[in-house]
Order: structure tokens, then C-alpha cells, then sequence
């Protein structure tokens, strides 16, 4: 994992474009509860445009310009800059601060919630945000079409280390799994908590995000269904998993209800093979819910059940089904905390070739 550490600034700060700035004669109060933490480091800024590899083509998306510390470099080693900013105050101090520069023509504000707004085409895009918005704005990035070159965003440490975690590390789990299955994820930079006005509680870190391409042929809902189940206890077994009620119970629907969808569309339209085409089964064009868990433990409450407690006299063929899938792949002792993508996407492939979904 490559990168360096920008460290808090020592000694008196000094008056300049980086102390203060954005205030104005009547002063901006930063509200630390919308997760407004300005970057005052000049250091850190040129850092951040430096590792972006930002061409002198290229167009920026900055979400959260705040006052502008950040914005003023990226229209200096860029085409054009748009600044997505959901705080009146912050976007007229933009307005003010480029106007009559020979930068204005080349700044666009566009005011609003960035999980909201309909994002236009850009090549590179250049983030500080709000930490209560990491996964969907992630995820809204990694749907974006067409898709764009690379993402350079600030997040909060513990959350970037989740994007980036790999197979059997402490904190790998289900965000980490659905964001490197979309993009390269790498950790650029570690940001301690000084240097931003004012300080967030935690220390952040600079992750940089590429989509991958071409994207990967995956339902995304079925392969966030079939995560949040591998995942209910990511270091248990995978078959231990597999033998809980709630997860039987819940593909043995979804499998019924596929046999009985299919046997409809057979008769009307002629032996058509529905599979996953079915609306009603996870049709999306970019579902921006999955992966949505913000990166703490993805342990969900479920009914346990060591594989022995089936309903008195009923022996449960579909559940010799779900095993026989785990068999066969030669995962049942195998756990989620371990498997790599490809593994993953193996075990799935296995699942749905059975007849069993996960949306």
C-alpha cells in the first residue's frame, strides 16, 4: 500500500490564503455536525492535486469546495472545475473569492445535495467530504456514467482502510469486497486531524479510486444480496452460515419464486430463459444501496441453527441443495473473511448455475 503521512503544521500559523480564509468581514461559522472541516494545510492541498495526475484537459468535479483552499489549485493544473457544494454560504465565498480572476470563466458552482444532483462529465474527481456520506457518494461515483478516470477523496481513516483491506486483514468485509469489485482502490495518504479548521475528532485518510473497465458483468443487486448473507458472520463458516434459518428461508423464497416466474413465462412466451433478467429480481442500473453499511461490523442478529433443528419430520431438500452448492466448490469450511473477489464470484456463479438467488 503505497503513500506518505501529512503531518499537522507546526509553529504559528501565519495570515494568508490558508489561515482564515472564507471567513469574510462577517465571518463563516464551519458546522463540525455537517461535517464542514476546511483544509487549511497548503501542504496537504498540493499533495492532494499532485497525486491526482491531473491533466491540463481535464474536467474537475470537487464535491465540498468549502472556501476554496483546494479549488484554487485544481483550476490551476486543470481545464475546468465544477464544485458541487451543498452550503449557500460556502458557494457565494466561491463566487466572491474567483470573480474578476482569470479563473472565473473556468469554475462552475453547482449548489446542492451531491447524492441529489444529476453529476455531468468530468475526468478526474477531487473530494473532502462530509464522513457521513462516504459509502453512498462512493457508490454514486462508481455507478457514474460515462465512467471517469479516477477519484482522489478525503475519508475517515478507519473507512478508507475498509475500502482498501484485502483477504484475512482485520477490517476486510463487505465494503471492501463491493468497492474493489467496481474500481482499484489504493491508499494514498495519511491526514492527521490538525490540519483542518476545524478539527474533526478522528484522523482522515486520501484514497484514490479508479473504476474499473470494462465494468464487470455482475448483477449488482444479486451480488450485494449474496454478500450481505457471506458476510452475517464473516468469520464463521461458510456452511455454518448457510444452515441458518433466516438465510434457508429467505433463498428458498427467492427460489420458489424464480420456478414459479419461469414456469409462468415458459407457457405464456414459450421457454424463455429468465434468469436474472427478471425486474423482480434485482434488475438495476446501478443500485447505489449496496454496499451501504458506513464500515463497522457487518454481523447481522439471525437465528442460529447448528444444521441439526430443522422442523420435527421434514427433511429440508432444499437445504441438501444450498450445501451440495458448497460442496461442490469446496467452500463449506472456507469464511468470508478470507476469500478473495475471484473466489467470490466463483461460489456465486455456482449458486445461481443451481437455480438459487440472491435478489
Amino acid at each position: 500500500m503505497a503513500g506518505g503521512k501529512i503531518r499537522k503544521e507546526k509553529g504559528k500559523q501565519k495570515s494568508g490564503p490558508y489561515q482564515g480564509q472564507g471567513l469574510g468581514a462577517g465571518g463563516i461559522s464551519f458546522h463540525k455536525s455537517k461535517g464542514q472541516h476546511i483544509l487549511k494545510n497548503p501542504l496537504l492541498v498540493e499533495s492532494i492535486v499532485q497525486k491526482a495526475g491531473i491533466k491540463s484537459t481535464d474536467v474537475i468535479l470537487e464535491i465540498g469546495p468549502g472556501t476554496g483552499n483546494l479549488t484554487k489549485r485544481l483550476l490551476e493544473a486543470g481545464k475546468m472545475v465544477i464544485a458541487v457544494e451543498l452550503d449557500s454560504r460556502m458557494v457565494l465565498e466561491l463566487q466572491r473569492r474567483f470573480q474578476s480572476t482569470p479563473y472565473s470563466n473556468r469554475l462552475k458552482v453547482i449548489q446542492g445535495d451531491v447524492l441529489k444532483t444529476d453529476l455531468p462529465y468530468f475526468d478526474i474527481c477531487v473530494a473532502n467530504i462530509p464522513y457521513q456520506i462516504s459509502s453512498p457518494l462512493t457508490f454514486k461515483l462508481l455507478f457514474h456514467q460515462p465512467a471517469f478516470r479516477c477519484a482522489i477523496i478525503m475519508f475517515q481513516k478507519e473507512f478508507a482502510m475498509r475500502l482498501v483491506a484485502q483477504p484475512g486483514d482485520k477490517l476486510y468485509c463487505r465494503l471492501s469486497v463491493n468497492t474493489q469489485l467496481h474500481a482499484r482502490v489504493s491508499h494514498l495518504l495519511k491526514v492527521g486531524k490538525n490540519n483542518f479548521r476545524p478539527p474533526p475528532k478522528v484522523d482522515s485518510s486520501v484514497v484514490r479510486i479508479e473504476p474499473r473497465k470494462p465494468r464487470p458483468q455482475v448483477n449488482p443487486v444479486e451480488w450485494d444480496g449474496f454478500l450481505r448473507i457471506c458476510f452475517i458472520r464473516k468469520n464463521k463458516t461458510l456452511s455454518s452460515i448457510f444452515r441458518l434459518k433466516n438465510v434457508l428461508s429467505m433463498l428458498e423464497k427467492n427460489y420458489r419464486t424464480l420456478q414459479a416466474l419461469q414456469s409462468s413465462q415458459n407457457s405464456s412466451l414459450g421457454n424463455t430463459d429468465i434468469g436474472t433478467d427478471t425486474p423482480s429480481l434485482g434488475e438495476s442500473n446501478g443500485d447505489q444501496s449496496m454496499g451501504m453499511d458506513d464500515g463497522s461490523d457487518d454481523e447481522m442478529d439471525v437465528e442460529d441453527d447448528d444444521g441439526d433443528s430443522d422442523v420435527e419430520g421434514e427433511v429440508s431438500e432444499f437445504k441438501d441443495k444450498v450445501l451440495a452448492v458448497l460442496r461442490e466448490g469446496q467452500f463449506e469450511e472456507k469464511r468470508a473473511s478470507k476469500l478473495t473477489q475471484q473466489e467470490f464470484l466463483y461460489l456465486l456463479s455456482l449458486f445461481n448455475k443451481a437455480g438459487i438467488h440472491f435478489s
